[in-house]
């Protein structure tokens, strides 16, 4: 392994290469062998103030402990809630989801928790629902939730891949009424209060607040301007802020954890049986990778020189791979929507990342 120093310098000049091109911040953490073998962070935690990249009179530049808004790698903590309440027997993975869910999916018995987990269902990739139900609050993001969970299959259960928010959505509501408390309340009990990852949450605010990183400019909101602290995404915008696609903040350092977590086994949050089933391929061909439960396998997108290795991309920027063949996990935090969306290079910078990564082992 390289020396540390010199290893989190090589790293640093990567993210440099592409901030504030790709995005204006960037961090990037790799563990090898269970011990962290590079830090590095480069950039601005808010550099624009608005569409027109006019630059703020004060940048805070980001730090190893930001907060990125997470985007779809939410979907990787939503999997670990549902698969620890299986494990309690309180869902079955190949169990109609209709049995907690009749209002919504009594015409769809025929899905489960495993087709929503490999987005096999059938279901559309989304539904903004927060277009079809104006208005704010806790009963208008119950009626978007409802809304977002009636909508009907595209295809039968099965047949092809299709990813879909509305699955993983529909995977965090199961697994509020499976674990009888809100999907941030399960999140925090079953995941990162036992990981002790204080700076993994929904909706951050106080303290946390100061220390997240901007992300897209949006004049719909409530107070128009780059979004911070609130999530990106809009549906899980629209549902109060909690959804099972979208929603929690992290940093590289908690993330790191969490994916060592995984990648040894699971405890203490799962069974290392069940952390096996979760990561071994579903027989689920799409857009050029394979599937397990909820994570990617092989995704070109963000392995890059680490064809083998499994995890999940966020559309903000952010990534986590898992190699369990070279003991590697590479975390890369970015703000690529930042001031904009469609910013070219993310991919880029994930492969150089993980090849830098890869240099480490």
């Amino acid at each position: 392994m390289a020396d540390p120093p010199a290893a989190c310098s090589a790293l640093e000049r990567v993210l440099a290469d592409a901030v504030p091109g790709v995005c204006s911040a960037a961090v990037a953490a790799v563990a090898v062998g269970g011990r962290v073998a590079a830090v590095a962070a480069v950039g601005e935690a808010v550099r624009y103030a608005g569409v027109s990249e006019e630059l703020l009179p004060e940048r805070p530049p980001v730090r190893h402990d930001s907060l990125f808004d997470l985007a779809s790698v939410t979907k990787l903590f939503t999997t670990a809630v549902v698969l620890s309440l299986a494990e309690d027997g309180l869902v079955g993975l190949d169990e109609p989801v209709a049995g907690l869910l009749p209002a919504c999916y009594g015409g769809h018995p025929e899905i489960t928790l495993r087709h929503l987990l490999t987005h096999t269902a059938g279901l559309p990739p989304g539904r903004r629902a927060d277009r079809e139900i104006p208005g704010e609050g806790p009963e208008v993001h119950a009626a978007r939730m409802e809304c977002v969970l009636s909508t009907a299959p595209l295809h039968a259960a099965g047949e092809r891949y299709l990813y879909s928010d509305v699955g993983m959505i529909t995977v965090g509501r199961v697994a509020e009424l499976a674990g009888g408390a809100p999907l941030d309340v399960l999140v925090r009990s079953r995941v990162t209060g036992p990981l002790g990852l204080a700076d993994t949450v929904y909706r951050p605010g106080g303290p946390l607040l100061s220390r997240t990183v901007a992300t897209e400019y949006k004049a719909e909101r409530s107070r128009p301007g780059c979004v911070r602290g609130e999530v990106h995404d809009e549906t899980a915008y629209g549902l109060g802020g909690v959804a099972g696609h979208a929603g929690i903040f992290s940093t590289a350092g908690d993330l790191l954890r969490f994916a060592e977590t995984l990648r040894t086994g699971g405890e203490p949050v799962l069974r290392p049986d069940t952390v096996a089933e979760m990561t071994r391929d579903q027989g689920i061909e799409g857009d050029g990778f394979r599937h397990g439960l909820g994570v990617r396998i092989g995704d070109p997108a963000i392995t890059g020189p680490l064809p083998g290795a499994y995890g999940h991309s966020g559309f903000t920027g952010t990534s986590l791979v898992v190699d369990p063949a070279r003991a590697l996990t590479v975390v890369l935090l970015t703000n690529n929507v930042h001031p904009l969306r469609g910013r070219p290079g993310i991919r880029a910078l994930r492969h150089a990342v993980a090849a830098e990564a890869l240099r480490l082992t």
